[in-house]
């Protein structure tokens, strides 16, 4: 079942990275996986955008017209979906220089359930505050570099002591490739691109 290892991921890590590196499941399981998942930031901020609206400080809220917010989501969805295949990519290039041989089956998974609490950061976007998702967000991010760092000695099967310094490199990865998300968000609203204000 697609999500079957989403409530061991946060109840009992280690064991559930042991669990899924017992039962390696096929690439579109993973891809699956990160297809649904993405769904989470992309559906709660459009409804956030164009219903809600967004408080930055004391000033007024923002809000998106609704053409305007489903064109912001399905760009965030379609980032984020390649993001973690790019990311996958990146972890399975890495691996040669740290002895290790995944399938791509392996790298896939290892980016998609690290990629899983961040993704569930978006549930913070129903309450869009910008401290409030700042908050959740600095939450989201720890707890997936936690995963990252638990799981890659079990599923790439190394050591400890390359896992830390292979699991730091692709950490540094998903940072370069997130920064480059936000920076072409923040290019996509500075430019207008259609978007409309109410």
């Amino acid at each position: 079942m697609i999500l079957n290892h989403l409530w061991g991921l946060y109840s009992s890590p280690r064991a559930e990275w042991k669990e899924i590196d017992r039962n390696h499941e096929n690439c579109l399981y993973a891809l699956s996986h990160i297809a649904i998942i993405a769904l989470i930031p992309s559906v709660c901020s459009y409804y956030a955008s164009a219903h809600l609206g967004w408080s930055i400080g004391a000033g007024d809220t923002i809000r998106l017209s609704q053409d305007s917010a489903l064109f912001m989501a399905l760009c965030m969805y379609a980032g984020l979906v390649v993001g973690v295949a790019c990311l996958a990519m990146m972890i399975h290039e890495l691996a040669e220089v740290f002895d290790a041989k995944p399938s791509i089956t392996q790298a896939l998974e290892l980016a998609a359930y690290t990629s899983t609490p961040l993704f569930m950061v978006g549930f913070a976007c129903l309450y869009p505050e910008l401290w409030f998702i700042s908050a959740v967000g600095l939450v989201g991010i720890a707890y997936s570099v936690y995963l990252l760092y638990s799981g890659v000695p079990i599923l790439m099967h190394i050591p400890e002591e390359k896992g830390f310094i292979y699991s730091s490199t692709v950490v540094t990865c998903g940072l370069v490739l997130l920064s480059i998300l936000m920076a072409m968000s923040v290019i996509l609203l500075g430019s207008g691109a259609g978007i409309t204000y109410i």
